[in-house]
């Protein structure tokens, strides 16, 4: 990880690179003051549930101590919120100091990976916060955000694109920049043989799926409004969670009656986690176990800090929680050529590698669409799924 693009090292080489921005204090700041308050409302939590436990009153509500002690977690949440606003006010204050008018800036790859993965694992609070170092959606070219807003600048950017468009979707907690790995990236190669203009998405991976996959929808109907040319054709390409994400965001546009979808030729699954994450279902167990007794039932909070990205992996959730139909299956997208390659870390097929094991994150068959329920099994066409053996999760990024 951490390792650029040969197009966005060159953008790199042009102009200075930081690892850390002015915002980035502030928004370290809010984070420490929200982990202040999570760590007391814990400890309350877990005062109250041993009060009540022997029989002793507790305060008003059962998640908060009466009494002094009620009035002493008050003033340290008091305290914290307190400090949280004076900090953020004087860092407010000092960033036109620590920002240069008119300086131009790349990003550091060191500074990328810490965000993507900090976005992977609470990137829906981060939102939720407007919080700095939540990450934008973004089409990336040459290794910088296209103005999809601006489609004067956006047709600038984009000149000699030709007719086919090439997307590549990273995983949970990654970002574009790690397509490039142990000196391969697919993304040329892929371009070259499809004769197609190669972007990248970067996304907030620890927002729902869903949602990633809905504002993915809107932002390739803008691109394909104003593309310089006649756009004909779209491959996307999608490791891990980008997997789950290019086919929400297929769904999302065809309810919306976008006009990109049926341009759709391609979709291609690296690793993807279909039917769900073994590693999240080892999580939610924990939360059950937390929760069995009630002097460790506060604790089971802790377990809930995983994103709602995260959480969508259990299941290989695309729909909304909120959507009325959100646990029933969506078939892959018809009219569209899916392909599938899965990794395993045995030297073989075998019912240890297909349901645990797997690539180390993903087992074989949730990555091949298989199911025991028929309902729910995806059916790929004869000879479009391809299995390497001694393969890693990561390692399909260089295989």
């Amino acid at each position: 990880h951490g390792v650029q693009p040969q197009s966005a090292m060159a953008h790199t080489r042009r102009t200075p690179v930081r690892h850390l921005r002015p915002s980035d204090l502030r928004a370290a700041a809010q984070l420490v003051t929200q982990a202040t308050l999570g760590v007391v409302g814990v400890t309350e939590d877990v005062h109250q549930a041993v009060r009540q436990r022997i029989g002793l009153p507790g305060g008003d509500a059962p998640d908060r101590a009466g009494g002094l002690t009620g009035r002493i977690y008050a003033a340290i949440r008091g305290a914290a919120h307190g400090i949280g606003a004076g900090i953020d006010g004087v860092l407010h204050s000092l960033a036109p100091l620590l920002e240069r008018p008119g300086a131009d800036h790349a990003d550091s790859a060191e500074r990328a990976a810490v965000v993507a993965a900090l976005n992977g694992v609470f990137g829906d609070r981060l939102a939720a916060m407007g919080n700095a170092l939540a990450q934008p959606m973004e089409l990336r070219h040459g290794g910088q955000a296209l103005p999809l807003h601006a489609p004067e600048r956006l047709a600038q950017r984009l000149g000699g694109a030709s007719p086919h468009l090439l997307l590549m979707i990273h995983g949970l907690c990654m970002n574009d920049s790690q397509w490039l790995r142990s000196g391969h990236d697919h993304t040329p190669l892929l371009a070259e043989t499809l004769q197609a203009t190669p972007l990248h998405l970067r996304y907030n991976s620890g927002l729902h799926i869903a949602a990633n996959g809905r504002e993915l929808a809107r932002a390739l109907e803008r691109l394909t409004q104003h593309w310089p040319v006649d756009l004909r054709g779209i491959t996307l390409v999608g490791h891990s969670m980008g997997g789950l994400v290019a086919r929400s965001a297929v769904h999302e546009g065809r309810l919306a009656g976008h006009r990109w979808p049926a341009l759709v030729k391609h979709l291609l699954f690296l690793g993807t986690p279909h039917h769900g994450a073994p590693l999240e279902r080892a999580g939610h167990g924990a939360d059950l176990l937390l929760a069995s007794s009630p002097f460790t039932a506060p604790l089971a909070r802790l377990g809930r800090l995983r994103s709602a990205g995260i959480t969508d992996l259990r299941h290989g959730h695309l729909r909304h929680p909120d959507d009325a139909r959100h646990d029933e299956p969506l078939a892959l997208p018809d009219g569209v050529a899916c392909l599938g390659v899965a990794a395993c870390l045995a030297p073989r097929r075998g019912l240890l590698a297909e349901r645990l094991v797997g690539d180390g994150l993903v087992p074989l068959h949730s990555a091949l669409g298989e199911h025991d329920d028929s309902a729910r099994r995806l059916v790929f066409a004869r000879d479009s799924l391809h299995v390497v053996y001694r393969t890693g999760h990561l390692d399909l990024l260089s295989s």
